[in-house]
């Protein structure tokens, strides 16, 4: 019975289908990935080189493009005292907006994390303004309650804050600070995955709540805050909606809210100096990069991962 398995062994081993070879495998890698790869070429790579172009020339979307070479930065930099005030009213919003919302999402999961019962209905309902904020509708409906006459003019008696050009800039903020929610999950899920034995360590060694939150829950928090402040900088500095809609696209009052990305929008589309607007776009690629890079920089000195067991 051996001598007669054995063949049939050898049979089955032989008509066994061979490996495919490596670049078989690749092939049909590349076939699955193709959609991908298709869309960021036509959709992503190929507008940016072109926008690229265009930011050298003069280019009004009617007329061919016009060769001008730094024509469009020199000015920029140089003639425009309204570029200048877009770049300050922006980097105001940054710095009163993604602080005041993250630390807004941090209480909000703190307090989310113990809750025993109806977490899923508040993590929910926390979450939704998220969803909804970015929409031109909300957008409108807070100008409406900030406006002459709205909830906040009655409750204070401060009178509407969108057409105070001191006022108007934090109505847009607080618009961004009310959409905590997505902060909010990230911090929930990192608040979850510390371990309980640190706190109860800290409790028989006498640390008070304050100690154990210094202590404890921002080191070990460390990474996912480091990630929410990135992600959350790159948005606010690409703000477009609410102060559009605040302003009824004009950056008022005074220029108050005059975001970079709003007058990039009307050198483009309303004044139609397209490649003025792609000299814009670039640059503020090019400072979100080093903002970015300045961040990830920084964080060697307080971002804390347990893998690697110091700072």
């Amino acid at each position: 019975m051996t001598t007669t398995d054995l063949p049939a062994g050898r049979a089955r081993t032989r008509t066994a289908s061979p490996k495919r070879p490596k670049r078989q495998r690749e092939g049909a890698a590349w076939v699955f990935l193709s959609p991908w790869v298709l869309g960021a070429a036509v959709l992503t790579l190929l507008p940016m080189a072109v926008s690229l172009y265009l930011s050298f020339t003069d280019y009004d979307l009617f007329n061919a493009p016009h060769w001008v070479g730094l024509r469009n930065y020199t000015q920029m930099f140089t003639e425009d005292p309204r570029y200048w005030r877009s770049v300050g009213t922006t980097l105001t919003y940054v710095v009163i907006a993604v602080p005041l919302q993250l630390g807004l999402a941090l209480v909000v999961a703190l307090a989310l994390k113990n809750m025993k019962r109806g977490k899923g209905f508040y993590r929910s309902a926390f979450y939704a303004p998220s969803l909804l904020g970015a929409s031109m509708s909300v957008a409108l409906v807070w100008r409406a309650i900030f406006n002459d006459g709205g909830t906040v003019d009655h409750l204070l008696g401060t009178g509407g804050w969108v057409n105070r050009p001191g006022w108007a800039l934090l109505a847009v903020a607080l618009l961004t600070v009310w959409q905590f929610g997505a902060p909010m999950v990230i911090f929930l899920a990192g608040l979850q995955q510390i371990p309980g034995e640190l706190y109860e360590a800290a409790q028989v060694d006498g640390a008070s709540r304050w100690r154990q939150f210094l202590s404890i829950t921002v080191p070990m928090l460390s990474p996912v805050i480091f990630f929410n402040l990135v992600l959350q900088t790159i948005q606010a500095f690409q703000v477009f909606t609410p102060a559009f809609a605040v302003s009824a696209g004009k950056g008022g009052p005074a220029d108050s809210t005059l975001f970079y990305t709003l007058y990039l929008y009307d050198r483009g589309f309303v004044a139609s100096h397209m490649g003025y607007a792609s000299a814009m776009a670039w640059v503020l690629l090019l400072v979100i990069g080093a903002v970015t890079a300045v961040l990830f920089r920084t964080s060697r000195s307080w971002v804390f991962y347990a893998s690697e067991g110091d700072r």
